[in-house]
């Protein structure tokens, strides 16, 4: 076999087991250097990355290749010395660096406390963060967020950062999620640019970072944030976080990021009662100028109250949408009641349904064991299988992708959105997959 198809095979093995966030960050830079009767020759861009794959993927390079080829090979590794040219940003490339007078370029302005609709299960935590976005550092720092996903802590986390920019512009403000922080790590460990990253995270004023927890278990990042942490609790810099979950109930965290986590203020968001839901579908309609009445609202809060709102508003558009082909001016509650139930949405939501309905009905199917489904088995028939399975988790539970993933036998997330990214697509270009996907999906449905 050709050394290059034979190396271009092994990588693509290689993305599909790690997903391609950890792809892009860890393994597309690996060169081989050649391959022998009994050994593969391979070299790492520098020791990070080999660190980082030898702590958490040990054995993956002898094991594709043995899937691949048959043959054990021994893998050899060495670590480039070759200096890398300084790297010209893409637009594919998170930014490291601010080069524009404004700090505020990553923020959404769209989130705002104007339009955050206010009740009793988010009352605390919003007033928790208009406090911060007024006296930063000084109020509540750190302040931890944390609720089910869909119930707005991105909102709130950009909104400080608005309220605060228009109350003092000077100040230095960066939001972004731990997926980017961590990225934009490596990227500065490979382009030998650590130092610049030191000085964009912690000569800041406002720290906005969501979805913290996932930043357990990568101890580079780990190791990186707590000194980030300290550095600006120290100078009294405002550090705020979202979480899905509590800081002790966050897996594989380190105690000491645990405990700081913890020094401020906790602030939860509860899943919202009926009135505030509908005071939400009636903002987000009047903001999308969807012609929502007032019995049709409660209607859909009434039915859809299982839901994060996330999903809530996507079906309201979706009832807009539907209503909008059918050349209507208003909607009704017999209208919409005719489009939830013939896009399934009623009858998915009346039943409550778990991740481990899903894996046995997707197992049966394709007669193989739930054992296999939540192995690290990756012969085809069990990956397809498995792919659909995640997939379908995730549009049918309420199950977020970490949650899944632990599911599934204690798979990254970033193998959960892979498998879900490539189904959508799978589904896309072949019938035969959107049928099967299609019949699974009734299946686990019907009551």
């Amino acid at each position: 076999m050709d050394d290059k198809k034979f190396w271009s095979q092994i990588l693509e093995h290689i993305r599909d087991e790690v997903g391609n966030r950890d792809f892009n960050s860890f393994f597309k830079n690996i060169e081989l250097i050649k391959i022998t009767d009994d050994s593969i020759f391979i070299e790492f861009p520098n020791r990070f990355v080999k660190d980082w794959i030898n702590d958490n993927h040990p054995k993956i390079f002898s094991k594709v290749t043995a899937a691949i080829s048959g043959t054990q090979y021994l893998v050899k590794t060495s670590i480039s010395k070759k200096q890398k040219p300084t790297l010209k940003p893409t637009a594919a490339k998170p930014k490291m660096l601010q080069t524009s007078t404004s700090p505020y370029e990553n923020l959404k302005p769209e989130f705002t406390f104007d339009n955050f609709i206010v009740g009793p299960p988010n009352q605390f935590c919003h007033a928790a963060s208009q406090a911060v976005a007024k006296k930063p550092g000084i109020s509540y720092n750190p302040l931890f967020i944390y609720s089910v996903p869909g119930l707005g802590k991105t909102h709130l986390l950009n909104a400080i950062g608005n309220q605060a920019k228009q109350l003092n512009p000077e100040l230095k403000i960066c939001y972004v999620t731990s997926e980017d922080f961590t990225n934009e790590m490596v990227d500065a460990i490979s382009d030998s640019k650590m130092s610049e990253f030191r000085n964009k995270y912690r000569q800041i004023d406002i720290l906005l970072i969501d979805d913290i927890h996932f930043i357990a278990g990568k101890e580079r990042t780990e190791e990186e944030f707590f000194h980030t942490f300290n550095t600006l609790e120290k100078n009294e810099k405002q550090i705020v976080m979202t979480s899905d979950r509590f800081p002790n109930d966050i897996a594989k965290l380190e105690d000491r990021l645990r405990s700081r986590f913890q020094m401020g203020l906790i602030a939860d968001i509860q899943p919202p009662d009926k009135e505030t839901l509908v005071a939400i579908l009636i903002n987000k309609a009047k903001q999308e100028n969807i012609p929502l009445k007032k019995d049709v609202a409660f209607f859909l809060a009434e039915h859809l109250a299982n839901l994060d709102i996330r999903r809530i508003i996507g079906i309201l558009k979706r009832v807009a949408m539907y209503a909008s082909m059918k050349d209507r001016e208003s909607i009704d509650v017999v209208f919409a009641k005719k489009t939830l139930e013939d896009f399934n949405i009623l009858s998915w939501d009346e039943v409550s349904i778990t991740v481990e309905e899903v894996i046995k009905t997707v197992a049966d199917h394709f007669k193989i064991s739930t054992k296999d489904m939540l192995s690290r088995k990756k012969t085809r028939k069990i990956v397809f299988p498995r792919q659909i399975a995640m997939f379908l988790s995730r549009k049918i539970t309420e199950e977020s992708f970490p949650e899944i993933g632990e599911k599934f036998g204690g798979k990254d997330h970033a193998t959960v959105m892979y498998a879900v990214s490539k189904i959508e697509k799978e589904i896309d270009l072949d019938k035969k997959t959107a049928a099967t996907v299609e019949t699974l999906k009734e299946r686990i449905t019907s009551p």
